[in-house]
C-alpha cells in the first residue's frame, strides 16, 4: 500500500497507463540452480548467434517462447534472439542475413541449406512506448526515416501501436512483450534468466498474465486478442489458464480487430489453426465468448467444428504438426469449404449443366465469398482449387488418366482429401483404397489394378443395363395389363355375344394380334391370318 501510494506522488504508474513513467520491472537474474533449464535442450544455432553477438561487444540473449518451454521441460520449436545490436549491425556481423519486414524490422540469420535450414530470428531491444511519451519520439531506425519524417505519434489515439521500430533498453523491451512467460530472456553462455516480470513465478503457477492493464494493451495492438487465445490454447494440456483480469476485457475489445488489416488478420487465423492445437483452440474460443466475430473465414471453421469432415480435418492437421510433419493452409481450408463447393455444384448438376464448369463456378462462387482477395486469387487459392477439381477425376479408374494424376504436384494433398472423404463414408472405402495401392504399386502391379477397375466398370454397366431394360419391359406390361383390363369391361364378349369383327372359331384375345399381322404384306398376311382360324378348326 505504501509503495503504490509512493508510485501516485511520484507520478509513475503501470505499463500501458499514461500519465508519468512507466514502471518497468525489477530485474532479476535467476540462476541455474534455480530455474533448471537442462542446457542439451537449446539449439546450438541459436547459442552461435549470441556467441557471435556477444563477442562482438553486444548483449544478446534467447527469449520468447523459447525460454518459457525450456523452463517447461520442453524442447521449443523455434529459438529467437534478442539484442542492443541494431539491425544492420545485426546483419554486418553473418556471411547469410536478411533484414525483413517494415512495421516491425528484424533480422534472419539463416543457418545450412536446403530443407535442413534453420532461421534465427534476431530482435533489436524495442522502446516501450504510450500515448503520454508518443510526440517526444523521433525514430532512431537507419532506413526509415523517409517513412517517419510524415508520422508524429507512435500511437494513435486509442492506444494502438503505429511504429514498432524504436530501439530501447532491455527493460522496456520485456514491457513492451506481452505475456510475462514471454518476457523472459536466457544467457545460454552463463545459463542466466534475466526476469523482469515474475515469469519464473507465473510459469510455476501455470498462469497466463498479460503484462500491465490488458485492455490496454489490447488496444495497442489487437492481434494480442489472438494470441491470448493462441497460447490458452497451445499450454491448456500443460494445465495453464489465463488470468482473469487478462481474459475479462476480451469480448469487449474484439471490435477493435477490424482495424486490423486483413492480410495480417489472415495470417493470424492460420496460426489458430496450424500449429497443432485446432481442436483446443476451437475450445478456447467457445469457453471465452469469441466464437464469432474475430474473422469470418475462422468464424465458418468452428461453426462446422464438430461436423465429421472439418473434425477429421482439424484432427488430422494437429497430428500431423506434433509428428512434425509439413501441413498446407490450401488443405485444411479447402476442408472447411467443401460443403460450401459440394452444395453448389450439385444444385448446378440438378439444373443439367456439364459436370466441369459446374465444379469450376461453384468454386469460384465460393471464393468471392468466404476468401474474397486476402489471398483467394493467389497460390492458396491455386492449390485449393486443384485439390476440388481432383475429387471427381479420382472416380475415373480407365485409361491413362490415373497415370497422368499420380505425377501432379497436389496429388498428394488430392488424395489425403479424399482419404478423409472416405473415413466419414462420403465416398467408397474401396476408392481410397484403390488409389492408395496404385500410387505405390510397380508397373505389373498397376496393370493388375487397372484391369480390376475395368473389370468393376464393365460390371457397373451391365448392372445398369439390366437394370433399365428391366425396367423398360416392367412399364408397358403394366400399362398393357390396366388396358386390357379396362377393354374387358366395357367390350369383352360373352358366351352369347360375339366382337363384331371376331370370325366363329376364333380367340376372343386375338384381334389385337390379327390387326397386326394384316398390317404385313399380302402374301406374308394371308398365311398368317389364317393360322389361328385354322388350328381352332382343327
Amino acid at each position: 500500500m505504501i509503495k503504490k501510494f509512493i508510485d501516485k506522488l511520484l507520478g509513475k504508474s503501470t505499463p500501458g497507463t499514461s500519465g508519468g513513467k512507466p514502471h518497468f520491472g525489477k530485474r532479476e537474474e535467476v540462476p541455474a540452480s534455480v530455474h533448471g533449464i537442462n542446457p542439451d535442450l537449446v539449439d546450438r544455432r541459436a547459442a552461435d548467434v549470441v556467441h557471435t553477438l556477444k563477442d562482438a561487444g553486444y548483449e544478446a540473449y534467447i527469449v520468447g517462447g523459447a525460454v518459457r518451454d525450456l523452463l517447461l521441460g520442453l524442447r521449443p520449436k523455434d529459438f529467437d534472439v534478442a539484442t542492443n545490436a541494431t539491425p544492420e549491425q545485426v546483419k554486418a556481423l553473418f556471411r547469410r542475413a536478411f533484414i525483413i519486414g517494415k512495421r516491425f524490422r528484424i533480422v534472419h540469420v539463416v543457418h545450412g541449406r536446403g530443407r535442413e535450414h534453420e532461421v534465427i530470428e534476431v530482435s533489436t531491444f524495442r522502446a516501450y512506448l504510450d500515448n503520454s511519451a508518443a510526440g517526444q519520439v523521433s525514430g532512431n531506425e537507419k532506413t526509415s526515416k523517409a517513412q517517419l519524417s510524415g508520422m508524429q505519434h507512435a500511437v494513435d489515439a486509442s492506444g494502438r501501436v503505429l511504429r514498432d521500430n524504436v530501439w530501447g533498453p532491455q527493460d522496456e523491451d520485456a514491457t513492451r512483450r506481452d505475456f510475462t512467460v514471454n518476457a523472459m530472456y536466457y544467457d545460454p553462455e552463463t545459463q542466466v534468466v534475466v526476469d523482469y516480470h515474475k515469469g519464473i513465478q507465473d510459469a510455476k503457477k501455470k498462469t497466463l498474465r498479460m503484462i500491465g492493464d490488458p485492455a490496454t494493451r489490447y488496444r495497442e495492438d489487437p492481434v494480442r486478442i489472438i494470441r491470448a487465445v493462441r497460447f490458452a490454447a497451445k499450454l491448456s494440456q500443460l494445465g495453464f489458464t489465463l488470468e482473469v483480469k487478462t481474459a475479462a476485457p476480451l469480448v469487449q475489445s474484439q471490435t477493435l480487430l477490424a482495424d486490423v488489416p486483413q492480410s495480417r488478420m489472415f495470417d493470424e487465423m492460420l496460426k489458430l489453426l496450424q500449429t497443432g492445437h485446432a481442436i483446443a483452440t476451437i475450445e478456447q474460443l467457445r469457453k471465452l465468448g469469441l466464437a464469432k466475430g474475430i474473422y469470418p473465414l475462422l468464424d465458418v471453421a468452428v461453426e462446422r467444428a464438430d461436423t465429421p469432415f472439418v473434425k477429421a480435418a482439424l484432427i488430422d492437421t494437429d497430428r500431423r504438426v506434433q509428428e512434425g510433419k509439413p501441413v498446407a493452409p490450401s488443405f485444411l481450408l479447402a476442408c472447411v469449404l467443401w460443403e460450401d463447393v459440394r452444395k453448389g455444384w450439385e444444385d448446378r448438376l440438378a439444373r443439367r449443366d456439364h459436370p466441369l464448369p459446374a465444379l469450376q463456378e461453384s468454386i469460384d462462387e465460393v471464393f468471392d465469398r468466404r476468401i474474397g482477395d486476402v489471398s483467394g486469387r493467389g497460390k492458396l487459392a491455386a492449390d485449393m482449387r486443384e485439390i476440388w477439381v481432383m475429387q471427381p477425376r479420382f472416380e475415373k479408374r480407365v485409361g491413362n488418366t490415373p497415370f497422368g494424376m499420380v505425377i501432379q504436384p497436389r496429388f498428394r494433398a488430392g488424395f489425403d482429401f479424399l482419404r478423409l472423404r472416405a473415413d466419414i463414408g462420403e465416398v467408397e472405402e474401396a476408392l481410397a483404397e484403390w488409389w492408395q495401392d496404385f500410387q505405390t504399386a510397380d508397373d505389373e502391379r498397376r496393370e493388375d489394378l487397372l484391369e480390376q477397375a475395368r473389370e468393376e466398370q464393365r460390371a457397373r454397366q451391365k448392372a445398369q443395363q439390366q437394370a433399365q431394360q428391366a425396367n423398360v419391359r416392367r412399364v408397358p406390361k403394366k400399362a398393357a395389363a390396366a388396358g386390357s383390363s379396362a377393354s374387358s369391361a366395357s367390350t369383352a364378349p360373352t358366351d352369347s355375344d360375339t366382337a363384331p369383327d371376331a370370325e366363329p372359331g376364333m380367340d376372343p384375345a386375338a384381334p389385337k394380334k390379327r390387326r397386326r399381322r394384316r398390317r404385313k404384306p399380302a402374301g406374308a398376311g394371308g398365311a398368317g391370318g389364317e393360322a389361328p382360324g385354322m388350328a381352332s378348326d382343327a
